[in-house]
């Protein structure tokens, strides 16, 4: 039993490093002058985006839950807007990382990414909305199929609203961020319902308490928000 329990253990602690390691914001090494392609790692989930900022053009995102170890990497997919019917599959890969560049091969087709960040920061993770203020009273949100995630590096975000039972896809936006002393500031670089909001900074009040973020202010359209979100396990 001993050693069951320490083969466990080190098999969770090879995955667990192999996962860290590619933790963080990585952008697919663009070609010309086509849209970029920017990809967020974080508590083992990813979400990938291609767009044109300067365009203000959403074009396309995926994600879903990730595992890596050993040169291999496992994708379960649970969002794409470029082909619903790969919506709950399963993509196998390998990958390589050398220094800031990682190169992944999946079905024999090679793409090369940079790395923008580390993924090291107080907000960086995986994010599910859990709580939501209603009349000065914040009312908890049933846990279900249906459901928006938030996922954060050290410099990039973005949301999600899924439901990968049904493979319905509700909205995204995303761009980069910074939170200090209690300010958290949103730059939307897309947003797949309005490209008008493309450029616009927010700012909110937000505090981590443990596995939970407490986000308030206004939301683009000008509406207030109070919010919690709790990092998926």
């Amino acid at each position: 039993m001993k050693h069951l329990f320490s083969a466990a253990l080190l098999l969770l602690t090879h995955l667990s490093f192999a996962q860290g390691e590619l933790t963080g914001a990585w952008q697919l090494t663009p070609t010309g002058s086509e849209p970029q392609t920017v990809r967020i790692i974080e508590d083992g989930y990813f979400m990938q985006t291609l767009f044109d900022q300067a365009g203000k053009k959403f074009v396309s995102t995926l994600g879903g839950r990730l595992t890596a170890s050993g040169g291999n990497l496992t994708e379960v997919i649970e969002f794409n807007t470029a082909d619903k019917e790969n919506i709950g599959a399963t993509n196998t890969c390998t990958y390589k990382l050398e220094g800031n560049q990682l190169t992944v091969n999946c079905a024999g087709k090679t793409s090369t990414w940079q790395r923008i960040d580390e993924g090291k920061a107080p907000l960086a993770g995986t994010w599910r909305i859990t709580a939501r203020e209603n009349n000065g009273k914040m009312d908890p949100m049933r846990p279900g199929p249906r459901k928006t995630l938030k996922i954060l590096s050290g410099t990039r975000f973005q949301w999600a609203a899924i439901n990968p039972e049904t493979k319905e896809f509700f909205g995204t936006g995303g761009g980069t961020y910074t939170f200090e002393n209690g300010k958290y500031t949103e730059t939307i670089t897309f947003f797949s319902r309005d490209n008008s909001r493309v450029g616009m900074s927010l700012g909110f009040n937000g505090k981590v308490d443990g596995k939970q973020w407490h986000h308030s202010g206004k939301s683009s359209k000008g509406d207030p928000i109070s919010e919690i979100w709790s990092r998926i396990e």
